[in-house]
Parts: C-alpha cells; sequence; structure tokens
C-alpha cells in the first residue's frame, strides 16, 4: 500500500523522527546502505533547515513512480523528500544553495549539501510566503530519474506529493506515470475513504497502470473498473499524452479534479459522477486537447480546497513538477482550513531544454 512518512518539523526533537523516517523509507524502497546514508543526511540537513529558516515545517516522504526516461517496467526504487514550510523564504536563493552560505551563524552546508549528494535537488521560495524543496534518491548514483534526469529521454516531466490525512501511516490516494512507448499516461486514485482500506483500492489502481498504460484513458478507466470490484473503489482521473501525435488524452471518474494551462490559462477537464469499481457510468465519453511544449497538467484528489486559486500557467511549467505539487498544495492550506481527507497533487509539465533547470 501507498507509504508516506509524514513528519511535523517544529521543535529539535523532530530531527531524529525525519532521520528515522527517511532510513525506514529507504528500506521500504529497496536502498542499500551508502544510498540510505544519503537519504538520511539529505533529510536531515532539509529538516534541520526547516527550523533554522523558516520557524518549522513539513517533511514528506514516499516513493513515486514517474520516471519517464524508461518505460514502466523498468523504474528502479527511489526516494523522494519533501520539505514545506510557510516561513519567511529566501531573498537570494543561489546564495542558498553554495555550500558555506548562512544567515543563523552555521556551518551553512544544509540546501548546499543537498543539491550536491541527492540525485536530483529543486527549490521554489518567495519572500513572505515560505519555500518548498524536493529532493530524491536513488537505487544507484547516477541512475536516471523525474526531473533533471528525464531530460535525456522524454519532452516531459511528472510528479506530485501526497499527504495522508493526521499523518496516517497510509494514504488513501494514489498517483503514478507510466511511459508506454509514445504514450505517457499519469493516474491519480482516490480509495473511497481513508485509511488501509482506501490505500488497499488506489494502490490496486497504480500496479494496473503498468500493465495499462498504452490504453486510452476510457479504455483504461474499464480495466480499472473490474479490478476494483473486490476494493471499496476509488474515484481516478486518467490522463495519456500522446508524444507523437501532441494530444492529450482525459477520463475520470468520480470527485477528482484536473485542470490543464495553456496559453497562460486554465481550464477543468471534468470527470463523471461515479465510483470505479462499484458505479461506473454506462457511457464515459473522454476529451481530447492539444499539447504544447508550454502545456501543464495538474490532477488532485478532493483533499484539496475546491476553490482553490492555481499559479500563472508559465510559473508551474518551469519548476520541477513535484516542486510545483508542493507549490500548490502549501499555498491552499491554512490552519483556517483544516484538511478532512488524504491529499494529492500529480503535476505533468514540460521537461526544460537546460537540464540544470
Amino acid at each position: 500500500m501507498t507509504r508516506v512518512w509524514d513528519v511535523p518539523v517544529h521543535d529539535s526533537t523532530r530531527i531524529r523522527d525525519v532521520r528515522v523516517a527517511a532510513e525506514a523509507a529507504s528500506g521500504h524502497a529497496g536502498l542499500d546502505q551508502g544510498r540510505t546514508a544519503v537519504a538520511a543526511l539529505v533529510a536531515t540537513e532539509l529538516a534541520t533547515n526547516l527550523l533554522k529558516h523558516a520557524g518549522g515545517g513539513q517533511i514528506l516522504i514516499d516513493t513515486p513512480v514517474a520516471d519517464l526516461s524508461v518505460s514502466g517496467d523498468e523504474q528502479g526504487p527511489g526516494l523522494q523528500i519533501v520539505a514545506l514550510d510557510h516561513g519567511p523564504g529566501m531573498a537570494d536563493l543561489a546564495a542558498a544553495l553554495r555550500d558555506g552560505y548562512s544567515t543563523t551563524a552555521s556551518l551553512g552546508a544544509g540546501l548546499g549539501t543537498c543539491r550536491r549528494i541527492a540525485d536530483d535537488f529543486g527549490v521554489h521560495t518567495v519572500p513572505g510566503q515560505g519555500t518548498v524543496a524536493v529532493a530524491r534518491v536513488h537505487a544507484a548514483r547516477g541512475e536516471q530519474q523525474p526531473g533533471r534526469a528525464a531530460a535525456a529521454g522524454s519532452p516531459v516531466r511528472a510528479g506530485g506529493v501526497n499527504i495522508p490525512l493526521r499523518a496516517a501511516e497510509h494514504s488513501g490516494d494514489a498517483w503514478a506515470c507510466i511511459r508506454s512507448g509514445d504514450f505517457v499516461t499519469l493516474l491519480l486514485a482516490d480509495g473511497l475513504g481513508h485509511g488501509p482500506a482506501a490505500a488497499e483500492a488506489s494502490d490496486a489502481a497504480v500496479r494496473l497502470l503498468r500493465r495499462g498504460a498504452h490504453l486510452p484513458p476510457s479504455d483504461l478507466l474499464g480495466e480499472l473498473h473490474g479490478a476494483l470490484r473486490d476494493t471499496r473503489g476509488a474515484a481516478i482521473a486518467v490522463a495519456r499524452l500522446d508524444l507523437a501525435a501532441g494530444q492529450l488524452d482525459f477520463a475520470g471518474i468520480g470527485n477528482v479534479g484536473a485542470r490543464l494551462g495553456a496559453d497562460g490559462t486554465w481550464r477543468p477537464l471534468l470527470s463523471h459522477p461515479g465510483i470505479v469499481g462499484a458505479h461506473r457510468p454506462a457511457r464515459l465519453p473522454g476529451s481530447r486537447t492539444p499539447w504544447t511544449s508550454d502545456s501543464v497538467l495538474v490532477l488532485h484528489s478532493d483533499g484539496l480546497p475546491s476553490r482553490w486559486a492555481p499559479p500563472p500557467v508559465a510559473a508551474l511549467a518551469s519548476l520541477d513538477p513535484a516542486v510545483a505539487a508542493a507549490v500548490i498544495v502549501r499555498d491552499s492550506s491554512s490552519a483556517a482550513r483544516p484538511v478532512r481527507d488524504d491529499t494529492t497533487v500529480a503535476v505533468l509539465n514540460p521537461t526544460p531544454l537546460d537540464p540544470q533547470t
């Protein structure tokens, strides 16, 4: 089942908890001792940075399926570590990423160390709003991974964040992105309710995606409906990008949101009422729309507030997709709007021509 390590970091006692979580997640992902040590160090540095510079925040660790530089059955194990905060942000990000830079009389090894030893690293910060940092550590240094390394094999990249309700061990949401030839399929599933039974339903959808990523979304939902009959069911959105034709096909069942950004504007992609595995519409028309070099797709579960306001399309297009997803989650949440369900956001956006972006 989808396992997410969600550790709030509001005092120094939680630094050890973050390290322990990183080591446990590394074991879950199958990382060896050396790569586990890297993951633990990155997580510890990010957590320490939250306390020193933001007054606290949140660390999320999971094992997403989203390496588009290889086909679905070739994806190797890896770990994603996300740090979120609503702190003061950084006035000079470039300086903060240099080893030795510090505003708190410390060694200044945090973000610079993370960028150097992680396989992939991205940061977004806005003064007065906060910072998001995402690091990925894979089974072997130099393997292909989402984001930067995917530039060599795919014109698009995928990423996301998954936050279980009340820091539960298992999230009832799951997402994955699989490449099959010229087709890239992004799926987001929200198991009915939350907890282990919901996670069982959403994870079953991800497992089937590995075998059916070549199918049109409506056909894949039909296969999923049969596969999920023995579960409590799920709301599922499926988007398949035909890289050769430059076309995006979409279909969804249940309360899963989708927005497509293109030419500087956002528009919704509509799902149909029902529950995959329980109540499937008799007819499920999908939608088809052009995909351009600056298009951005956002899928999200209903843990995200229904009236969330997306950032400008160009802003999300330029970010690592997991960073973009984390920014959406952070900026749509507040203490005044308590979360009432698992929350997941997945983003598909262009791979930058400059692989360092």
